[in-house]
C-alpha cells in the first residue's frame, strides 16, 4: 500500500510522499474553503485508490471523525454559555461554514466510511446526520506502549517530582490539554478548591491564549500554591511519571490521546461523562467518571484519588486497560477495513 498526505507543507509530517496544495486565503473561512477545494481538485486529478480525509471535505471516501461533531459542540457551549456567547456564536460565520461542510461530508454519496474513534462520536454522527449506520466505523486511537511504560515511570518519577517541588506526601494531579475551556480546566480547578485536601497538587500542561485568566483563577480561588501551569511540553513523559491521577473534565472531547497515554504510563485517569475515553474507564479500577463542570463531583473524584495513592497502587490496572489499545492493533483494524473497502470497489 502506498500512501500520499496531501497537506499545505511537506514539512514536519515525516511522510515519504506529500502532495502540497496552498492556496491563498485571508481569515478561517476562507482557509479552510480553499484548502477543501484545492485538495478536492488535486486527489480528483490524481485518481487515487481511496480517499481518507482528517478535514470537513465532502467527496471523501473514508473520513476520520477525529475533532467528533462540530454542531455537538455548539450545543453544548449554548446550553452552558450566557447570552452574549450564544449570540456570538450565532454570528459567527466560521460556525456556520463548518456546520455546512459537515453535513455535505456525512450525506455526501461518495462517502463510503467514517472511523468513530468512540461510540460517543458513533451515536452523535447517527442522530445528526443522513446516514447509513453501516458506514460508522468505531475504532479507537492507538497507543505506543513502548514509547509510554512503567519503566519510564520508574526511572523519570523521583527526579521529574523534586523539579516540581512535590512532597512525598503530596498527590500530583495532572492535566494535559490546550483549549483549557473546553477540556474543562475551570472544572478541574473548581474541583480541587471544594475537595478541601490540603495534598492535592495540580498540574497544568498546555497552551491558551487567556492562560492569564485561569492563572488569576487559580488565585481567587485560593489555589495559587497548589496549582502550576508549566505550558506546552513535547515530552510530556516526565510529568506523567510525576503524576499520580490524570484528569481531564472535559467539556466535549470525542477521545483524547492525553488519557491513553496516562494510562500506559499507570496513571489512573477523571474523564467527564463527556469525553470518549469515559467508555474505558472502570470506575475505582483504572480511574473515575465525572459530569462537567460539576465541582462537587470531580471533588469526590480527586479526594478518591487522592485515597487510592494512599491505599494502594493502581498502576498496573491503568497499564492493563491500555494495553488493549495497542497503536500496532489499531494499525491493523484500520488496513482491514481500507482492504473491505477496496473489495467492494473492485
Amino acid at each position: 500500500m502506498e500512501v500520499t498526505l496531501i497537506a499545505r507543507s511537506a514539512e514536519g509530517w515525516g511522510a515519504r510522499r506529500v502532495l502540497t496544495v496552498d492556496p491563498f486565503y485571508l481569515g478561517k473561512v476562507w482557509r479552510d474553503w480553499s484548502f477543501a477545494r484545492a485538495a478536492a481538485a488535486a486527489w480528483r486529478r490524481a485518481r487515487f485508490d481511496l480517499v481518507q480525509s482528517h478535514e470537513r471535505i465532502a467527496g471523501c471516501d473514508v473520513y476520520r471523525a477525529g475533532d467528533g461533531v462540530h454542531r455537538r459542540w455548539l450545543e453544548i457551549r449554548k446550553s452552558r454559555g450566557s447570552w452574549r456567547e450564544k449570540l456570538a456564536i450565532g454570528l459567527n460565520p466560521y460556525h456556520a461554514y463548518v456546520c455546512r461542510a459537515e453535513r455535505r461530508m456525512f450525506e455526501h454519496p461518495r462517502l463510503r466510511a467514517v472511523i468513530c474513534n468512540s461510540r460517543m462520536v458513533r451515536d452523535e454522527i447517527r442522530r445528526a446526520f443522513r446516514i447509513a449506520p453501516e458506514k460508522l466505523h468505531v475504532v479507537y486511537s492507538g497507543v505506543d506502549l513502548s514509547y509510554f511504560d512503567l519503566a519510564q515511570r520508574a526511572a523519570l518519577r523521583e527526579g521529574a517530582r523534586a523539579e516540581l517541588g512535590l512532597r512525598p506526601r503530596d498527590t500530583m494531579l495532572l492535566f494535559v490539554g490546550s483549549g483549557f475551556s473546553r477540556k474543562g480546566l475551570d472544572g478541574a480547578l473548581a474541583g480541587l478548591a471544594a475537595a478541601a485536601r490540603p495534598g492535592l497538587r495540580l498540574v497544568v500542561v498546555g497552551k491558551d491564549r487567556e492562560a492569564a485568566r485561569y492563572t488569576g483563577l487559580a488565585s481567587a480561588l485560593g489555589l495559587a500554591e497548589r496549582v502550576r501551569f508549566v505550558g506546552g511540553r513535547d515530552d510530556v513523559r516526565p510529568l506523567y511519571a510525576a503524576a499520580d491521577c490524570f484528569i481531564l473534565p472535559s467539556r466535549y472531547d470525542p477521545f483524547p490521546n492525553t488519557a491513553l497515554e496516562a494510562l500506559a504510563m499507570g496513571l489512573p485517569v477523571i474523564v467527564s461523562s463527556h469525553c470518549g475515553a469515559a467508555e474505558i474507564v472502570e470506575t475505582g479500577v483504572n480511574g473515575w467518571v465525572c459530569e462537567p463542570d460539576d465541582a462537587r463531583g470531580i471533588a469526590a473524584a480527586m479526594r478518591h484519588a487522592e485515597d487510592a495513592v494512599a491505599g494502594g497502587d493502581m498502576s498496573g490496572a491503568a497499564r492493563a486497560s491500555a494495553e488493549r489499545f495497542r497503536v500496532e492493533e489499531m494499525g491493523a483494524r484500520l488496513a482491514k477495513l481500507y482492504g473491505q473497502l477496496n473489495q467492494e470497489s473492485a
